[in-house]
């Protein structure tokens, strides 16, 4: 049988106790109701620091838990019910927009494609659920980045690479992109990810207005698009879905 790693479970117990206070815990603290030496607590609670899972207040020295670690038990949460929540209503999307119909997450530096349904035609596809899509440059990602802070910075700080001409990638051009999907509500790639492929996305908010997703469409160029532009049939049928699962996600009136 293997053995446990000690460093993990001291960790571990040392998160469980931040969760469990209704304050912040100090270095004595904590060192002494885990039965550790001070340094070895220590230790441990800068390398959590380092990794976002802790926060340590500059006044007081006192340790809780960090943005990060709330932020993924949230995601992990979010994302099953995200999934539930949006099965209804992008199968009526699909049916709608006669396209496929994606549902994404922001995960490390991409977009996580969570949910997929089939355009509803007889046309050989493949199950895209798990497949990742760059931040930068597709619908569902550009959306995320205008939305959620989290997925800018990585969006901002990561490599834009231009996987057609028509990609962005300048950081101020790529700033104005995001003013310009926040202002309207929805974000599009026409041929900036994949020659001849064009898609719009909308963001999903859960119950505390906060964006979980967005959902969009994505198709050949001459079906989504008309005169260059997204269709607006494809641009509202899209928004409404959002809209749609925001509301059974607790969001109330967008």
């Amino acid at each position: 049988m293997a053995r446990n790693i000690q460093s993990l479970e001291r960790a571990a117990a040392m998160l469980r106790l931040l969760a469990g206070g209704e304050r912040r815990l100090g270095l004595s603290e904590v060192a002494s109701t885990l039965g550790l030496a001070k340094g070895t607590a220590h230790g441990i609670l800068r390398t959590l620091q380092a990794e976002g899972f802790v926060e340590q207040d500059p006044a007081s020295g006192r340790y809780q838990l960090g943005a990060e670690l709330l932020r993924l038990g949230n995601s992990y949460l979010d994302v099953h019910e995200l999934r539930a929540r949006a099965l209804v209503w992008t199968d009526d999307l699909a049916r709608s927009s006669g396209e496929s119909v994606y549902v994404g997450v922001l995960h490390q530096q991409g977009v996580l494609i969570m949910h997929h349904v089939f355009r509803p035609d007889d046309s050989r596809q493949v199950l895209e659920v798990g497949a990742m899509q760059p931040l930068h440059s597709t619908a569902l990602g550009k959306v995320l980045s205008a939305y959620d802070p989290v997925a800018h910075g990585e969006a901002v700080e990561c490599a834009r690479e231009a996987f057609t001409p028509r990609t962005v990638t300048a950081a101020e051009e790529f700033e104005r992109l995001l003013d310009e999907i926040r202002a309207r509500g929805w974000g599009s790639d026409v041929e900036e990810t994949w020659d001849g492929v064009a898609s719009v996305a909308a963001p999903i908010h859960d119950r505390r207005r906060m964006p979980v997703g967005a959902v969009g469409v994505t198709g050949a160029v001459e079906r989504v698009c008309k005169g260059g532009e997204v269709r607006p049939e494809l641009v509202a049928a899209v928004r409404d879905c959002a809209r749609a699962v925001s509301r059974d996600l607790g969001a109330g009136r967008f």
